[in-house]
This record gives structure tokens, sequence and C-alpha cells, in this order.
């Protein structure tokens, strides 16, 4: 059970950050709107909410969870794979001091996006990505085996990050999507196989035994409901314009 988020709003500067460009510019405005409805969604599940500070400077800072991995026995600060946000992770650093006495720091060359890492249970998948290098996934698993932890690297073809296609519900459930449909690495879950037009969907978030779903994707939502999951939906519109999910925005443990 989760009992703590981490939360970034996002400053103005959002409007620059990385983003394909296909879904048109972002509003600041909606996106605190939606920011401050995610953050609602989260509190419903029974979390605590720790906010740190916006960062005009660094335009993708409210994705927060590219920053660092808070497992049960240690937190795993990253090292972001995109220059342009290589240094939001110094402020999460302080944050995560308040909450972990056990922290260790991916360190160059080695490269994680947290948006890489998948938690099941005790186990880690680490998406070997173009933002999460080979260097930097040896690290991050050699980290979470000196805390009686473990992880598998998983390489990436298509998608930017892993959880772009795969979203962990507990209770061997898995929602998966895209290039690793097919994958024997998840021959063992419970799959739920994500349309393709409903996408976007396969990043959703356990809370729990709550599940936030994006908003507008109703199979995705019927197909968590029929797990027996509560579901939230949250719309998160004007971060899908900067490639962004319901898990990019928060830090949950």
């Amino acid at each position: 059970m989760f009992k703590n988020v981490i939360v970034r709003r996002p400053g103005k500067s959002m409007v620059n950050g990385i983003g394909p460009g296909t879904y048109g510019p972002v509003d600041h405005e909606n996106a605190l709107r939606q920011h401050d409805a995610y953050v609602e969604a989260l509190k419903k599940t029974g979390v605590n909410v720790t906010y740190v500070e916006s960062l005009e400077e660094y335009p993708d800072s409210c994705f927060v969870e590219d920053t660092a991995v808070l497992t049960r026995n240690c937190a795993i600060i990253c090292n972001p794979g995109a220059p342009s946000r290589n240094g939001e992770q110094v402020s999460i650093h302080e944050a995560v001091k308040k909450f972990y006495d056990n922290i260790e720091e991916i360190k160059f060359p080695g490269t994680v996006d947290g948006g890489d890492v998948m938690m099941v249970g005790d186990h880690f998948y680490v998406g070997i990505s173009a933002r999460t290098n080979e260097e930097g996934a040896r690290q991050f698993i050699d980290f979470l085996r000196k805390y009686d932890l473990d992880g598998t690297a998983v390489p990436l073809n298509e998608m930017l990050h892993l959880k772009t296609g795969l979203a962990y519900l507990e209770n061997n459930n898995l929602l998966i999507a895209g290039e690793f449909i097919e994958s024997p690495m998840f021959k063992d879950f419970n799959k739920v196989i994500i349309p393709d037009d409903e996408g976007y969907a396969a990043n959703c978030i356990w809370m729990n035994d709550h599940v936030l779903v994006p908003m507008g994707y109703p199979k995705v939502k019927k197909s968590v409901e029929d797990m027996g999951y509560k579901v939230i939906e949250v719309d998160t519109s004007e971060y899908k314009k900067l490639d962004g999910g319901l898990s990019c925005l928060s830090l949950r443990f």
C-alpha cells in the first residue's frame, strides 16, 4: 500500500517542454487545473501529498517520476537521459531525504528515467530506451541487489518509456500495449491487452486498490473495472501533448 506521493506543479515554462507537437500547444492554465484534479484523485486513495517547488528552468519538471524510484528499502535518485532535464533530480533528492535514510544515485555515464522502471513487488523491470542506457540500468539493478531487491533489463524499440506501454496493477494483472504484447518476458502475467486506438491509456496507476485511468478511453476503463478495481478517471490531455501520462506526474511510495 502507498502512504505518500510527491508531486510538482508545472511552471509556465512547461509550454516549451519536450513533446511531439502532434496534439497542439500546451494550455498552462488548463494544465494547472488538471494537475489539481490529479492530486485530488490521489488523495482519494488515502495518501499524503508532498509538493516540491516548481522549476521554471526545467520545462518538463512536473514529470517527477523520471527523477527517482522509491522502493520499500531504498530510494534511487535517477540521472535523466534528456539533457534539458538533467538537474531536476537535485530538489527531488532533498525532498526524498525526509523519508529515506538509504539513498543511492545513478552517476554518469549512466542515465535512468524513472518512467522506464516498473515495480512488481520486489522485482523491477528497467527499460533500455532513448532515456535509460545500459550503464544506468546496470547501476540501478546493482543498487536494488544491495538492498535485497532485484531487477531485469528490458530492451525497447518503439516506446518512449517502459511504462508508456505497461502498467502493473498488482495481483499479477498487467496492462500491456504495443511492442510488449508478444514479449516472452511478460508471458506469466494476467495480460490485459490495450487496443492500439487507446494506447495512451496503457499508462494507468494502481493506488491502494484504486486505479487511476486517463479520461476518454472507455475500453481501458471497462477492462480495469472488469478486473474489480475502483476506477478514478483523470484528464491528462495537456500532459499528453508532452508525451506525459498519469504515472509521470508523481512519485508513489
